[in-house]
Parts: C-alpha cells; sequence; structure tokens
C-alpha cells in the first residue's frame, strides 16, 4: 500500500540497532517469491463486484500476514493485536497506521478458511519447494527427515463432550502428550524444508518416512526411530556401515563416503545417522 510514511516509522527506520526480527522478516522479504504465491491464490481470492461494496485487502497484504501467524505462532485475533504493536510486522506487510486500515481478526480468518478450503496451503508450498529448486537453492541428493508433536487439548469439557477424534496420544521418552504429529522432510544441502504433512500423534515416525523422501534422493538421515531392522538391513546391504543412531556411511569404490555426515547441517549431525540408500 503506497503512500507517505508516519513519522513513527521513520523514526523506526532510523534506529541504531536492528533486531533479530527485523533481520528475519527482512531475508524472508526478500527471498520468498511472493509474486508466485499471490498468482497461486488469485483465481480463487474474491474480487470487488460491479455494485461496488468494501474493497478486499491485496493478496499480498493477507499472505504476509498468514505466513507471520506461521512463523510466530499468532492466532487470528493476536495476528490483529501484533500489526497494531509491532513496527517491524506492519512494515513487512506494507502497512502504515494512519494511511491504511488494518485487517480485522475475522478477515484474517476468512482468508486463512479460504487457503485450506481450496487446498491452497500445500499449493504455496509445493510453488516455494519448486522455486526455491528452480534457483538451485534446493539440491537433490539427500534428506534429513523428522517429526515433531503438537500438543492439542485433551479435555472433554466442550459441545461434543469428547476428544478430537483426530487427535491421539504418543510417548515420548517418559512423558505422554496428546495431539498430532508434524512430518519433514528437509534438503540435506541447504537446510530447506521441502515435504511436510501432519498424522495423528500415535502414527510412528518411520510409517510416513517413504513420503518424505524424492525420488531421486540418495541418501536419508534420520535419527533413530526411523531406523527399523528393515530399513537397517536394506542400507547393509547397500554397504552403509553402523548402527541405530550411530554414524553410518556408504563407501563408493575408491574408499570416500558416498554419505557423509558433514552433509547434515551442523547441531542435528550428531542425532541423524544414513538410515536409508536409494
Amino acid at each position: 500500500m503506497d503512500g507517505q510514511l508516519s513519522f513513527a516509522t521513520l523514526d523506526y527506520a532510523g534506529k541504531k540497532k536492528r533486531t533479530k526480527r527485523d533481520v528475519f522478516l527482512a531475508e524472508m522479504a526478500a527471498t520468498v517469491p511472493w509474486s508466485v504465491l499471490e498468482a497461486v491464490i488469485a483465481p480463487h481470492y474474491p474480487q470487488q463486484g460491479p455494485q461496488g461494496g468494501r474493497r478486499a485487502f491485496p493478496i499480498a497484504v493477507m499472505l504476509r500476514i498468514y505466513c507471520l501467524q506461521q512463523w510466530y505462532n499468532l492466532s487470528d485475533p493476536g495476528a490483529e493485536e501484533a500489526l497494531y504493536d509491532i513496527q517491524s510486522m506492519r512494515a513487512f506487510c506494507d502497512l502504515e497506521l494512519g494511511r491504511d486500515p488494518i485487517p480485522d481478526e475475522t478477515t484474517i480468518l476468512n482468508f486463512r478458511h479460504l487457503l485450506e478450503a481450496h487446498g491452497l496451503t500445500k499449493t504455496v508450498f509445493e510453488a516455494v519447494a519448486e522455486y526455491l529448486e528452480a534457483r538451485g537453492a534446493l539440491l537433490r541428493g539427500g534428506t534429513i527427515v523428522d517429526a515433531t508433536l503438537i500438543a492439542a487439548s485433551p479435555s472433554t469439557k466442550n459441545e461434543a463432550g469428547k476428544r478430537d477424534p483426530q487427535m491421539h496420544s504418543s510417548k515420548k521418552g517418559n512423558q505422554w502428550y496428546f495431539g498430532m504429529k508434524a512430518h519433514v522432510g528437509v534438503d540435506a544441502s541447504s537446510g530447506l524444508v521441502h515435504t511436510a504433512g501432519v498424522t495423528s500423534g500415535n502414527v510412528h515416525d518411520a510409517k510416513v518416512m517413504d513420503r518424505l523422501v524424492r525420488e531421486d534422493d540418495t541418501a536419508v538421515y534420520g535419527d533413530k526411530g526411523y531406523a527399523n531392522d528393515t530399513k537397517k538391513r536394506a542400507a547393509e546391504a547397500g554397504g552403509a556401515l553402523g548402527g541405530e543412531g550411530e554414524s553410518q556411511t556408504r563407501r563408493q569404490a575408491d574408499g570416500s563416503p558416498a554419505c557423509p555426515q558433514s552433509q547434515v547441517r551442523q547441531g542435528t549431525r550428531e542425532s541423524r545417522a544414513c538410515v536409508s540408500r536409494r
């Protein structure tokens, strides 16, 4: 939304220190292929009718608000309040207090439901992956697989008087959790997520591993939860060395490793092993 900037915005832009949020949002603004994503959403986005009515917010604004919700775990009301309170988030969405209206929580909710109703969340994700791959940011060859628990309320104090049937319990260590699992496949070279999905909390990580691996991946890295006996035997038959949870490396004809742990990002390399060869 073009227009004159307020004195508050100019003061904020001239501050001496850039916060971590400033740096992150500036990087996302420059990296994410916004025009590609907007083109995916545009055919489904409501347009102003011939009889007029209130103009819809630009797709660019609503899409960035949706991304802020994902990155900072904001509810619809929380996203509206954040846009009023936090200048860096307004700047990221190209909104200016006193110049532009701020989308309310209902508008934010409706946009999210629009994406869900047309299956656009997956389409947007795939469009980003294709864009990054075309620019060489995603390099085929290896995938890191991992899962994380998403907690949900186990309470039955609701209108139905029962728990959400899509949620189930899962044990991690000695602790039980109720909810769902998010499963991700990460490009081993760049650290970028290329595949993601969700299941009930009681689904074992290894059962969805094949969905997270690309057809032309030559190595898969994961913790010992993915290294069941079948996959372990297949890896050993392919020339992998080591056991579950250990550094497993396939040797090429010249003796050099074809599945080097150095491909795994720092911070995860000690807890990941090459659990499968393709």
